[in-house]
């Protein structure tokens, strides 16, 4: 007969990389979690790890199993939560963010996930849109808030809001006055976020359809380090507009007016759609409702 403590001991050894790992995760000695593991090759007369190897590499019979493992774990947290009140719901949930909501109005939705189900344990990380959409590909977070530029039938993605960009720069590194050509831009150096960022990924096919070509940039995975750089003078960069008004309002960036001006990034929650559980449903709409991009934290 296998249990779930089995069955937990599993996912958390494959998920974490260790037996050590897993046991201080599920607050167990190391050779409980052992125990467990070995009651289940028992079960099935199969080895589940590889032993010949140093970290815990699973077989592939243990793969297999890892895969229905997953699936009970899932079910199992399925029925736990439909038939639980949600104050009493256990489980973690691993939400993923990019830079710009985690500088905004992350903390509220946080609060908001917290109110609805208290014993829920949030584990958030804050990545590139890329890694993020990895990461959920590869079932290793339940949601993300990402900009809308995955149209994949796998995931189930709710609207958000969207955002307004503007190019920016340090008020006299352009002294042309508005509205600026895009031909202008290109002839200062111009920091990007990159193809690994949802933003970055938008506006360099934007800029290839108008056939405009940078030949000088400057790639910051880091929005704060992109504005720091653009405070400094360093260059022109897009930036979201409202949460940086106080910086353009005092004068301490300019927010260009360009023809053409840059299409607004839309952002989307996404999770798996063979994931469906109303944690995941509810989560989405908590974040439709605190969805606010206007505020920067710092």
């Amino acid at each position: 007969m296998i249990t779930f403590k089995q069955i937990d001991a599993l996912y958390w050894i494959a998920e974490l990389g260790s037996f050590e790992a897993a046991a201080n995760k599920l607050n167990m000695s190391q050779s409980a979690i052992s125990k467990r593991i070995q009651e289940l090759e028992e079960t099935f007369d199969v080895e589940i790890f590889d032993r010949s190897k140093r970290n815990a590499r699973l077989t592939e019979k243990g793969s297999e199993l890892l895969d229905y493992a997953r699936d009970l774990l899932e079910r199992r947290d399925y029925l736990l939560e439909r038939v639980s009140a949600r104050e009493v719901l256990v489980r973690r949930f691993r939400l993923g963010v990019t830079e710009l909501t985690a500088l905004t109005w992350l903390p509220a939705l946080v609060e908001a996930i917290r109110q609805a189900y208290p014993k829920v344990q949030i584990e958030p990380s804050v990545e590139l849109s890329s890694e993020l959409f990895r990461k959920l590909e590869n079932d290793q977070l339940d949601l993300i808030i990402v900009p809308d530029v995955y149209d994949d039938a796998r995931f189930v993605s709710t609207p958000l809001q969207s955002v307004e960009n503007a190019w920016m720069c340090a008020p006299g590194l352009i002294g042309d006055p508005d509205p600026v050509s895009l031909d202008v831009l290109a002839g200062f150096t111009v920091l990007t976020q990159g193809s690994q960022s949802g933003t970055g990924l938008v506006y360099e096919r934007w800029l290839a359809s108008h056939d405009v070509q940078l030949p000088k940039t400057l790639t910051s995975h880091n929005l704060l380090v992109q504005v720091g750089l653009t405070l400094s003078g360093v260059g022109v960069s897009y930036l979201p507009k409202a949460c940086l008004s106080h910086l353009i309002d005092s004068g301490a960036l300019r927010a260009l007016v360009t023809t053409p001006g840059l299409p607004r990034i839309r952002y989307a929650v996404l999770y798996r759609s063979d994931r469906q559980l109303g944690l995941n449903q509810n989560v989405a709409q908590l974040a439709v409702s605190h969805c606010d991009f206007s505020t920067l934290l710092l």
